[in-house]
């Protein structure tokens, strides 16, 4: 694919427009459609942006000849229906995680993947960051092996907000969202599937009907443990936090920016062609549809984590 790749983007929100932001740097790419829940709060982003075709209806967007390509940033309840709608429309689509919050979603969306060939992928964030992707590149060259991670997920979200302190339409999860990025992370790091998980979680918080506080233990089929906690009872540093303790040293990864285990900054400005984890997705994604070949955090290559944390759903329950 030699022309411009044309975009639609649904859900407008806070991480919709992290996307924006990181597609004005990718060459070759324009975004010609814009999905949002409210069409004035859209149309203001699509003003920003110089994008042309505003809806609150994403039919609407897939309906339009132009548009090559789908990124769906809309509420965690949506992603697979919509992924699925995208394929069916012959586009290819990035769905931000989680790709579902249940694994028989998942599954389907891998299955029409698979019928239709086209790019598939969902928005495993961690897998690009330049932190990240060092550490993996040690394991690749034979210089690092992990032992364990240690990672801390943590929000102060007693109440439904979102990144830019709006309210949210719906509810966040800690396993179906937050848990999924540490789940695929340490098994696309060790390059080993989990064989062992176990998982405990705190009360249920009588609006949101969710867990607000989750400990979570992994095991790979190699030997690498890791521990997870999350928690949105947090007051005090937001983020998560991953620390990698292995043979031959120990790193600590927080998004873009790493430190040794002494906590001496380490230079990840030259891993790859930005420091921005979601422009790095994005460029994934958007060079697969133009290579014709298979996305890193492809759908099928994400799907073992949502087998995962499936199981840990069902221990819960």
């Amino acid at each position: 694919m030699s022309k411009n790749i044309r975009v639609a983007l649904a859900g407008a929100g806070a991480f919709g427009v992290k996307h924006l932001d990181g597609i004005r740097n990718i060459d070759g790419v324009e975004v010609v459609s814009v999905v949002g829940r409210e069409l004035e709060k859209t149309r203001e982003v699509a003003q920003k942006y110089g994008i042309g075709h505003v809806t609150t209806d994403l039919a609407e967007s897939l309906a339009l000849k132009e548009v090559d390509a789908v990124i769906l940033c809309t509420p965690t309840q949506m992603h697979a229906s919509q992924a699925i709608a995208c394929m069916q429309a012959g586009k290819h689509v990035q769905v931000e995680i989680p790709l579902a919050d249940n694994l028989k979603d998942a599954q389907d969306v891998v299955a029409l993947q698979k019928q239709t060939g086209l790019v598939a992928m969902c928005g495993h964030t961690r897998r690009f960051n330049p932190s990240h992707q060092y550490v993996h590149k040690k394991i690749r060259a034979g210089e690092f092996a992990i032992q364990q991670m240690d990672v801390q997920t943590y929000f102060f979200r007693r109440s439904n907000m979102n990144a830019l302190g709006q309210p949210r339409s719906w509810t966040d999860h800690l396993l179906w969202h937050h848990a999924a990025h540490t789940v695929d992370l340490f098994q696309y790091q060790t390059g080993s599937r989990v064989v062992k998980a176990n998982a405990v979680q705190g009360p249920i918080h009588p609006q949101l009907g969710i867990a607000m506080d989750m400990s979570i233990q992994l095991k790979t089929e190699n030997g690498a443990i890791c521990t997870l906690s999350l928690s949105f009872n947090n007051d005090g540093p937001l983020g998560t936090f991953f620390r990698y303790i292995g043979d031959t040293a120990t790193y600590i990864a927080r998004y873009d920016d790493l430190v040794n285990g002494k906590e001496e900054k380490i230079d990840v400005s030259k891993v790859d062609v930005s420091m921005n984890g979601i422009e790095l997705q994005d460029r994934e994604f958007f060079s697969a549809i133009r290579e014709g070949r298979e996305p890193n955090a492809s759908v099928a290559q994400v799907l073992p984590c949502y087998e995962v944390l499936h199981q840990l759903e069902q221990q819960l329950q």
